[in-house]
């Protein structure tokens, strides 16, 4: 049988543990319950198991018959601090946190990869790290796997490509994959501002040092700055997604915040923007004669994917679904991901794959991250199988993939 035939025999068995990490969802590094299942579904498989020492991640190692390369897949388990409102029976039990972002399906498929890989393993020219990560939603746990050695979870044979994948709840239709040469996804850092002037009441101004006009300014400043300090073809976006300032409206309060994300896609443009945006606001606040704090918070890089293994990813794709089933990408996508991490290290690719519900438009379903997001289980097996061919494909295809 072929590796995608073998995945539907156990896509009921990935559909119950998707069901079980979906409805015991954990936040953050810390995931021990997410682990357990890890291991417990892993079991009997011929896998050289280690644990994190610094977070609940999950190594295993399968040996190949051959001295080709090493190949790295990665699945990410943690879910968001968010309220369910999927109505799905097998909604998580846990109040304020879901797998809003699909990590549920890429550490179930992960685990049907493993199973395909046992089942072929006499294909296998080369060793396969299985890498279930933690704390991918702003706790950085790639590179906390990454410090721990997980490229060197081999041994000797150091990984020579990796994959990662991830599932979208809206825009792509379910089924369809999407790769995109150089960068696939953007860089996201974030600024905080904390502004100090002196109260007072609204009614005389002239008394007061007024922290909302200057953070007000600073907020509508930041959008100029963007359009007069960068090049329209590598393109950044700020997005003020906080802001406070005072209790009552007639009273000036002492201090305003506000926090917003950065996105890049170059590391150029994020240089420039880390360097630029606390000049532009402590010129704001210097001519409002109030204080200023700034604190820009280095988040993700960009997730850039080697041409050639994203090729290769796509070429696996196209001869194991179709060419139908593919699509490149035009534009990167705005999300971020610290994958970008694994690829800052070693070559690789980075695959997108529509999970959309059936029956629902995907340019009308909730986003990622929404407490309305679904994903569809049918899209399991796919995911298993396209983890499985790359590393069966990767292994015999020598040191450099294309």
């Amino acid at each position: 049988m072929s590796v995608h035939e073998d995945a539907r025999e156990i896509h009921g068995d990935l559909v119950a543990l998707r069901h079980a990490l979906h409805t015991d969802p954990e936040i953050g590094l810390e995931l021990p319950r997410t682990q357990e299942k890890v291991v417990e579904a892993l079991d009997g498989l011929p896998l050289e198991l280690t644990t994190g020492s610094r977070t609940t991640s999950v190594t295993g190692v399968l040996r190949g018959d051959g001295d080709g390369p090493t190949v790295l897949l990665r699945g990410d388990m943690d879910a968001l601090p968010v309220q369910e409102k999927t109505g799905v029976e097998f909604s998580s039990r846990t109040d304020g946190t879901m797998h809003a972002c699909g990590h549920d399906l890429h550490t179930a498929m992960l685990v049907g990869a493993a199973r395909l890989l046992g089942q072929h393993r006499d294909r296998l020219n080369g060793d396969v790290v299985l890498m279930f990560q933690p704390g991918e939603e702003g706790w950085d746990g790639a590179q906390v796997m990454l410090d721990e050695g997980v490229l060197d979870a081999a041994g000797s044979k150091s990984v020579d490509a990796a994959y990662g994948m991830h599932v979208f709840s809206s825009q792509i239709p379910r089924g369809r994959f999407v790769t995109r040469p150089g960068t696939m996804l953007a860089a996201s850092d974030e600024i905080h501002v904390t502004v100090h002037g002196s109260g007072g009441h609204g009614s005389a101004p002239q008394h007061a040092r007024d922290p909302v006009t200057a953070i007000s300014e600073m907020v509508t400043s930041l959008q100029t700055m963007i359009t007069r300090r960068f090049d329209a073809f590598d393109p950044v976006v700020i997005s003020v997604g906080s802001l406070h300032a005072g209790a009552a409206a007639n009273v000036i309060p002492e201090t305003a915040t506000f926090a917003a994300t950065v996105r890049t896609f170059s590391e150029t443009a994020r240089e420039r923007v880390r360097e630029s945006t606390p000049a532009v606001l402590k010129g704001i606040a210097a001519a409002h004669g109030v204080e200023i704090e700034v604190d820009y918070v280095p988040g993700y890089p960009p997730t850039v994917g080697d041409v050639d293994e994203t090729a290769f990813a796509a070429e696996t794709i196209t001869e194991t679904f179709g060419p139908d089933r593919h699509e490149t990408l035009t534009n990167p996508l705005t999300g971020s991901e610290d994958f970008s991490r694994v690829l800052n290290a070693v070559p690789g690719g980075f695959v997108g794959l529509g999970a959309v519900p059936d029956g629902i438009d995907p340019t009308r379903a909730p986003y990622n991250h929404s407490p309305k997001a679904r994903y569809d289980d049918a899209v399991l097996t796919d995911g298993a199988t396209l983890y499985a061919e790359l590393a069966l494909g990767r292994t015999r295809a020598g040191v450099n993939a294309g």
